[in-house]
């Protein structure tokens, strides 16, 4: 019988914290539930193709997209079950024994949020994360989707869209995500470099704008000008 899951993580540039991401899934392997480890890449300059390669990873490339990436990373894929995981996301010890209990179950889900950081500011963006995950069914995607198959295929699969793809699946796949036990641990960089409030109040503003109906497309584009 195969293994069942397969992982898939988007990279572009991710050489920094992908050692450590890696790291992490050797007790999935171990444990014999990874099927296979796919690093879809969106045209790095770094050594993250050399890192993932390494490691053993099949490694697709395309145009930079995480929506993209994740679904030619699925598209690739031949799991039963798929965890999309970020490149500087890493999951606590002993994830591997509660995602086998939860796809014997069927139970499709996300894990809860930590950063890399000991700030205060960091535990309370996380438990904002946390909190609009549970009280509105909106994780994002560095809290890491583990979803079936066949349920992915009949949510649309992951929108090939450069931001919010999260969301959108989210919101396609609400009633069917439940916090799992495992805690995934994700850099806090990008909040110490744009500043903790900066970089919320800007994040609340795009969801809010996605969710009133804003093109992704135009979204993104105004997300990287800034």
């Amino acid at each position: 019988m195969r293994a069942p899951l397969s992982i898939i993580i988007p990279t572009l540039n991710a050489a920094e914290g992908l050692p450590g991401t890696l790291a992490c899934l050797i007790e999935g392997l171990q444990a014999g539930i990874v099927r296979e480890l796919i690093v879809s890449d969106g045209g790095s300059t770094d050594r993250s193709i050399e890192i993932a390669e390494a490691a053993g990873a099949e490694v697709v490339a395309g145009t930079s997209s995480r929506g993209g990436q994740l679904k030619r990373g699925v598209a690739a894929s031949k799991g039963d079950w798929v965890l999309l995981l970020h490149a500087d996301t890493q999951l606590s010890l002993g994830w591997s024994e509660v995602v086998l209990e939860a796809m014997e179950h069927a139970q499709c889900g996300y894990f809860r949020l930590a950063f890399q950081t000991p700030r205060l500011a960091g535990r309370w963006v996380a438990g904002w994360a946390n909190f609009r995950a549970r009280r509105f069914s909106l994780p994002y995607g560095d809290q890491a989707l583990l979803v079936k198959r066949t349920i992915l295929d009949a949510a649309g699969g992951v929108p090939d869209q450069p931001l919010m793809e999260d969301v959108a699946l989210a919101r396609a796949l609400r009633g069917r995500l439940a916090c799992l036990p495992v805690t995934a641990t994700t850099s806090f960089v990008r909040y110490e470099r744009d500043g903790v409030l900066a970089r919320g109040t800007r994040n609340l503003i795009l969801l809010l704008r996605y969710l009133a109906g804003a093109d992704p497309v135009d979204l993104a584009e105004r997300y990287r000008r800034r």
